[in-house]
């Protein structure tokens, strides 16, 4: 096989993985996908592979990785999203470049400590994983951030923790038991999406009015029964979605956004 950049086996049997992985000349390769395989290890070719910087295990059987992914020091992204994924090895933090890290949907309850040397770390996916409502303290020593979803992993409060995550854009807690925000929202002062659908939210907080970078708001499916008028203070807000709040009494004031472009959706 001649030099790649990109190998798709998206989907390929494990026999014709191994083979694939086995005459590849694999100095060059930037791009791996071994998606929705049967695969239930890393294929040791993988870890010979010094140019690698896109990895998607997603969907496969590996139910760990193992400390050898530590040896993939030039990878950025890494894709384990969908799989029976038990344990994160510490190695991983030995990955300096990693800028992507998505675990959804798989069944960790903790992280290692370790990781709060992925400096580099911009997105990470968690969402759907049995966390009891714990967010493994290190997510907060990740002071990169820029996207993190906390989709449906049992929350009921949302640590005050979280404003040690600055320069968090994107915000995502569907799916929870969240029945209110802490005041420690108002210190992400990058954020421009908070999406908290299908929670338990009865109220919002005054301090929500201080995420003046804020576009997007979607508080669909919640119990809320009144807003902060702190909302219509946010000078960037172009869609706020009410919708499924059945108790909610819209305000009078959420005119005055729609007459300044947002979307509003009751």
């Amino acid at each position: 096989m001649p030099r790649v950049r990109r190998l798709d086996l998206t989907a390929a049997d494990v026999a014709a993985v191994r083979r694939a992985l086995a005459t590849l000349d694999g100095s060059h390769l930037e791009f791996l996908s071994l998606r929705n395989t049967a695969l239930e290890v890393v294929p040791a070719a993988v870890f010979a592979l010094p140019a690698l910087r896109s990895l998607s295990l997603a969907g496969t059987r590996i139910t760990q990785l193992p400390a050898r992914i530590g040896q993939l020091t030039t990878l950025e992204e890494l894709v384990v999203s969908d799989c029976p994924l038990e344990a994160v090895p510490p190695q991983l933090w030995e990955l300096h470049h990693l800028r992507m890290l998505d675990l959804g949907h798989d069944r960790l309850a903790d992280l290692p400590g370790e990781l709060s040397a992925l400096r580099a770390l911009r997105t990470l996916y968690l969402h759907e994983n049995p966390l009891g409502g714990r967010i493994p303290a290190v997510v907060w020593e990740l002071r990169a951030l820029t996207y993190l979803s906390l989709a449906e992993t049992q929350l009921t409060a949302l640590p005050l923790e979280v404003a040690r995550l600055p320069h968090l854009v994107e915000l995502r807690l569907m799916g929870n038991a969240l029945t209110t925000l802490p005041d420690a929202i108002g210190e992400l002062a990058e954020l421009r999406e908070l999406h908290v659908r299908r929670n338990r939210l009865t109220t919002l907080p005054a301090a929500v009015g201080r995420l003046r970078e804020l576009r997007v708001l979607d508080l669909r499916a919640n119990r809320l029964r009144t807003l902060p008028r702190h909302l219509a203070q946010l000078p960037h807000l172009e869609k706020l979605d009410l919708r499924w709040n059945g108790f909610l009494r819209a305000p009078a004031w959420l005119d005055d956004l729609r007459e300044r472009g947002c979307v509003v959706l009751t």
